[in-house]
């Protein structure tokens, strides 16, 4: 009787603590906790992803020349952004407190999308870039091909957002993307305000510090795109699930 009380003892004693446990990660230091948690460990594994291109990125020759290069070292980071979309969406709905299953997931589900989204933007990228400091260009002043870049990459980031979200063909996200582009004017403006921000920081510190930023950056994005996906949800789901 004696060794049965103990035992007792020994399970209500482990109950309390469970409790006191739990408490603790419901309370605010818990949630505030979780929250870091969140940031470490998505930044960790977009520079897993993205990082070995953004790394041999360092090593090539500034140039014209080098451009197909550049392309092929910045076509990982795409995946890596769609993924850290997808799993602050899950954060946002449900703060699970472990991360990585819901980025990989993300990963897994989105990687083609992404790149069938993003390689053929960066080549773009690369083409306006060339025609901006190149003497092919017609006379056009560099501000005209700053502008339709800023455009390619708004209607970028908002395809990678739709795709990762969404089931869509790759003509139809391409085309609802940019219909959110101006049906939703100010979060496309929050999104060009974003942009700016990062171009901001590598031009004033560098990239390893939009790197370091990355988490926060995409977080910030999936804040903004919140209303967008909602109505794509409704206009382009919700009616043909009907």
């Amino acid at each position: 009787m004696a060794g049965l009380e103990v035992a007792g003892a020994d399970v209500a004693r482990v109950e309390r603590v469970s409790r006191t446990a739990g408490d603790v990660r419901q309370g605010p230091l818990g949630r505030a906790a979780t929250v870091v948690y969140w940031f470490v460990v998505v930044e960790a594994l977009l520079v897993l992803t993205a990082g070995p291109g953004l790394v041999a990125s360092l090593f090539l020759e500034p140039g014209l020349g080098s451009l197909p290069l550049y392309v092929l070292c910045a076509a990982p980071l795409g995946p890596a952004v769609a993924a850290a979309f997808f799993a602050w969406r899950v954060f946002l709905r449900e703060r699970d407190p472990s991360p990585a299953p819901h980025f990989w997931r993300g990963y897994r589900l989105n990687a083609l999308d992404a790149l069938r989204v993003w390689v053929p933007s960066v080549v773009l990228l690369a083409v306006l870039a060339t025609n901006a400091v190149s003497d092919v260009a017609g006379g056009l002043p560099p501000t005209v091909f700053l502008g339709l870049a800023a455009v390619l990459m708004l209607w970028t980031v908002r395809m990678l957002g739709v795709t990762s979200a969404f089931a869509f063909r790759w003509r139809d996200a391409a085309r609802i993307s940019a219909f959110t582009l101006t049906a939703r004017p100010l979060r496309t403006l929050g999104l060009l305000s974003l942009l700016v921000l990062t171009g901001g920081v590598v031009a004033v510190a560098s990239d390893a510090v939009a790197v370091l930023l990355a988490s926060v950056l995409t977080f910030l994005v999936v804040r903004n795109e919140a209303p967008v996906l909602d109505l794509v949800r409704e206009r382009f789901v919700e009616d043909e699930a009907g």
